[in-house]
């Protein structure tokens, strides 16, 4: 990571765990500083202390991205910076449930988490990335959002809204030198697919790392505007091809294999 493209400043949302976490210990190694946004307050801090003791700085902001005060709250926190990376990692999926019958609230969530909060961090850093001429926005996705899902029918469909958004923004920024990328995720051993209780031990499954797949992404930022992670271009290809039904009802199946029926 080249500091004096993506630094001296990085925002990391989603930043405590995991792929997040990664994130910011890969930057840290590079000199990069971070603030990390997180809801939850112990591994925040620890990975606040992981980076400080890499030798670069972090800041920690205990919030919630569904709080409608959140971006007021994360201009507060970084208007003294010069912020030249913006990591959106906080997509994850917060309501699993039949659509028809499901709770509309709940189901606003996950648009909010996955389209609003990002756009409007994209927005503000990626403003003041464009008028310096440097920079870089990357937005974590998924596999899911090449496919439509039961019971994360909304889930699927703002990822899939995330990698059109950034083909659209890296159209719009590139020529000012802002990289954008939309980095695509398998399934990957977090805390968060851990405490889902996905069955990661399945045989011939492909589980990526967490830190395999931060290298990645930081080390293609440049190389927009979509990388799919840990060699699944091929699962990909194959959830975009026509007829759908065949190829829906297959994935289904995978699907409920992983989470155990």
């Amino acid at each position: 990571m080249d500091r004096s493209t993506y630094g001296p400043w990085a925002v990391i949302a989603g930043g405590s765990e995991g792929v997040g976490e990664s994130f910011a210990r890969r930057l840290a190694d590079a000199g990069i500083n971070s603030v990390l946004i997180a809801r939850k307050p112990e591994p925040l801090r620890a990975t606040a202390e992981a980076v400080r003791a890499a030798g670069a700085e972090a800041r920690t902001l205990e919030l919630d991205l569904l709080d409608p005060a959140a971006l007021d709250e994360i201009r507060a926190a970084t208007d003294d910076l010069e912020v030249g990376l913006l990591i959106f990692n906080a997509g994850a999926n917060t309501y699993g449930h039949e659509f028809v019958t499901g709770d509309p609230d709940r189901t606003r969530e996950v648009i909010d988490l996955n389209i609003t909060a990002q756009l409007a961090l994209a927005r503000h850093f990626g403003e003041a990335m464009k008028n310096r001429r440097r920079g870089g926005i990357l937005l974590v996705g998924s596999m899911a959002g090449f496919m439509g899902q039961a019971e994360i029918s909304v889930y699927s469909a703002v990822k899939a809204f995330g990698r059109v958004f950034a083909e659209g923004l890296w159209l719009e920024l590139r020529e000012f030198d802002v990289h954008v990328l939309e980095l695509v995720l398998g399934v990957t051993r977090t805390p968060a697919m851990q405490r889902a209780g996905l069955r990661l031990d399945l045989p011939g499954l492909d589980v990526a790392e967490p830190d395999d797949v931060a290298r990645e992404g930081l080390e293609h930022l440049a190389d927009g505007p979509v990388r799919i992670a840990g060699g699944n271009e091929q699962a990909a290809r194959k959830r975009n091809e026509f007829p759908r039904a065949d190829r829906i009802l297959a994935a289904h199946e995978a699907t409920r294999r992983l989470i155990g029926g």
